[in-house]
């Protein structure tokens, strides 16, 4: 199986880094699973005391890999997949150490529940944000979980809606990141390093702190919202979005400009 998230640590400071430029980093079975390693390998080491998560290439995660559904069960799929990311989206949130986003690039759909599982997150000039779930007939019901405890309620009722784009500057003020940064990674560094004179314990429980609300969202609503997904997506509107992203071409329900 090819390398898709590159893992190493030094210093205190593990790093996950998406490399699958064949599909821009979009979150295909393998990658998720690679991440659900490497987050576990982290958690393991004694030494590790945060956890980046950054990206090769100009995208930091397309979101849901589209073309998988060639040649599966659409149902079957629909559920495996919603499962897969509910998983890997609340791992990151118990994982006991701080994850730091480290993004300059695109980032669209399931993308941006990684964003919002993170615990700090710095966006570079080259960062763009959307929520496109609703173009192709679908919704961000998953991703809810980590998006809505982070962004404004405005932010969300505008950016879930209209799918537009939006950038790092308004990403930060819309709380979906931390801070805007013209040098990405000299200010993770310096994050990381801050974070790296923590005590395992102390990081731990001060992390957890931030995080309970959140967890206690996915005791309450993880199921409920992992069956809403799969059912969206083997929608008849989903399976005419779906193609026509695949197709490059608007959908049948897109009025025309």
């Amino acid at each position: 199986m090819a390398e898709l998230v590159h893992y190493a640590a030094e210093d205190g400071v593990a790093r996950l880094v998406l490399d699958s430029p064949h599909n821009r980093n979009a979150l295909s079975t393998a990658l998720v699973a690679q991440l659900h390693d490497g987050f576990d390998t982290a958690a393991n080491d004694p030494g590790v005391r945060c956890v980046v998560l950054g990206h090769a290439g100009g995208t930091f995660c397309a979101g849901a890999d589209l073309s998988e559904a060639a040649g599966r069960d659409p149902g079957e799929l629909a559920v495996a997949r919603a499962r897969e990311m509910t998983q890997l989206l609340r791992a990151i949130v118990e994982l006991p150490v701080p994850v730091i986003g480290a993004i300059d690039g695109h980032v669209r759909a399931g993308g941006l529940g990684l964003v919002g599982a993170c615990d700090v997150v710095v966006a570079g000039p080259a960062s763009t944000f959307a929520l496109t779930e609703v173009r192709i007939g679908v919704a961000p019901s998953i991703i809810s979980l980590t998006l809505l405890p982070k962004m404004t309620p405005r932010a969300a009722g505008r950016y879930f809606v209209t799918g537009e784009k939006f950038g790092a500057a308004e990403a930060a003020a819309s709380g979906l990141v931390t801070l805007a940064a013209d040098d990405v990674q000299a200010t993770v560094a310096a994050l990381a390093a801050d974070v790296a004179k923590g005590s395992p314990q102390g990081l731990a429980a001060s992390k957890a702190l931030t995080t309970r609300a959140v967890l206690a969202a996915f005791d309450a609503h993880a199921e409920e919202l992992t069956a809403q997904s799969a059912e969206l997506f083997v929608s008849e509107e989903a399976r005419e979005g779906i193609v026509a992203f695949l197709e490059k071409r608007p959908p049948r329900w897109a009025a025309p400009r």
